[in-house]
């Protein structure tokens, strides 16, 4: 029989919990926020107190000695972190992936802490990685003792996760809209229809936060709506280009450090990492020395390019470029901990300006910054399988559809190229197990 009383007590149950999830998921955004903030402070002053000052313009000014000693001491603290604690190793962002679709267990305090000092030495100590996998894991982190502490259903335990790592993303990116596409393409895609609101309200208040204190991509030569042809037709020879240093990353990263790291694991063991990581070390202490702005995050390299209206000489942009790819390839096989976003961002903007520069070169006038940033949007689609966030992030940076139209066609050829001669993981991160591999 109808009960209309009951009826009514079931609607405002579900309007209760609703309205609670939606300050659960503004409070998530706040607090993630902050400690993102925190974390991304805490690598900043690190690299400030080994370098002596802004590493930028420090580094030439200290004994060789010293540069090498910092890196290589710093990813030894790194590898005995992670051979303490394995987990520490892993994409944040894949791993709470992981979490969402139930096929691993929440990462603990210490995971959580662990991994924060892990990245934040491997970032202040010059290796080219990126910060959003521990900011995602510190949203989730947040998310999940916030559910514990509101004492939510547990089938709503996975959807505040999600919420908690799209705001960590949102905040580190300060482009809360770049931080939702790449939440919900990596993280959230079981959970859009359904929560989609909470994870833009958590995303949008971690970024209230976040915009205050760090410094997000800005495009200020923007064309807006206006299709110039020249970049449109250009477009076709810019797959090409960047194709070409695509491939050198994947064969420098998946074929030859693959086959060193195999080599060494078959010939010294247990004692590989350690051997590699002194490798690694001193190969980003030789790159800082020669050009700072080849290691750290790369992300003073993307503003620089793709705002800057005075010309640089091409020679200098063709070492930064293959510096930065000789960095992000080692970073990785270092054990250095952190993400791949801006590192990406940074080699796609270098090979696009380099683009820009040889064009203008034969008198066609271009502005290089406008490879720079399509260059940095595909470049980090293209690696790490996301193309809807690329796009999202040409949009949301510069706000100019040449930049948008460029990067979706480039994406989308490039990827089907990169396919064909290499398997590329999502996220584009290395975790090998070696147990059962030998080479001769």
């Amino acid at each position: 029989m109808f009960n209309p009383i009951k009826l009514l007590k079931l609607s405002l149950t579900k309007f209760s919990l609703l309205r609670d999830f939606l300050l659960a998921s503004i409070l998530t955004g706040f607090l993630s926020g902050i400690f993102v903030v925190i974390y991304d402070t805490l690598a900043k002053l690190i690299a400030y107190i080994l370098y002596k000052g802004n590493p930028l313009s420090s580094i030439s000014e200290l004994p060789v000695w010293y540069v090498f000693l910092v890196p290589i001491i710093s990813i030894l603290i790194v590898n005995y972190i992670v051979s303490k604690d394995k987990s520490v190793k892993e994409y944040g962002v894949s791993e709470i992936a992981e979490i969402v679709d139930e096929k691993k267990e929440m990462l603990t305090l210490k995971n959580l802490f662990l991994k924060i000092i892990a990245s934040a030495i491997s970032l202040g100590s010059g290796f080219a990685m990126g910060n959003e996998g521990p900011s995602a894991a510190i949203g989730a982190m947040i998310a999940h003792k916030i559910h514990t502490l509101l004492k939510f259903p547990k089938n709503l335990i996975k959807p505040l996760i999600s919420v908690g790592a799209s705001s960590g993303i949102a905040a580190i990116f300060v482009s809360p809209i770049t931080g939702i596409a790449f939440a919900i393409e990596s993280i959230a895609y079981n959970f859009v229809k359904s929560y989609i609101t909470f994870i833009i309200v958590g995303s949008l208040s971690a970024f209230t936060i976040s915009v205050k204190y760090l410094d997000s991509f800005i495009f200020i030569y923007s064309a807006g709506r206006v299709i110039d042809d020249r970049y449109i037709f250009l477009t076709a020879l810019f797959i090409p280009f960047i194709t070409f240093f695509i491939y050198m990353y994947l064969i420098l990263q998946d074929k030859i450090l693959y086959v060193l790291n195999l080599k060494l694991f078959n010939k010294f063991g247990k004692y590989k990492d350690i051997i590699f990581a002194v490798i690694g070390g001193s190969v980003i202490a030789l790159i800082l020395l020669i050009s700072p702005y080849a290691g750290f995050s790369g992300h003073n390299i993307v503003t620089m390019l793709i705002n800057s209206e005075k010309t640089i000489p091409m020679i200098f942009i063709l070492e930064l470029l293959i510096l930065r790819i000789f960095a992000t390839s080692f970073s990785i096989y270092s054990n250095a901990i952190g993400g791949m976003f801006v590192p990406l961002m940074s080699i796609g903007a270098l090979t696009g300006y380099l683009f820009g520069e040889i064009i203008f070169h034969f008198n066609i006038d271009i502005e290089p910054f406008y490879f720079a940033a399509i260059g940095a949007s595909v470049f980090m689609g293209v690696l790490m399988k996301l193309p809807f966030t690329s796009i999202v992030l040409a949009l949301e940076i510069t706000n100019d559809y040449n930049v948008v139209v460029a990067t979706g066609i480039s994406v989308a050829i490039i990827s089907y190229l990169t396919r064909l001669n290499f398997n590329i993981k999502k996220f584009n991160t290395i975790n090998i197990n070696f147990s059962n591999f030998s080479i001769h």
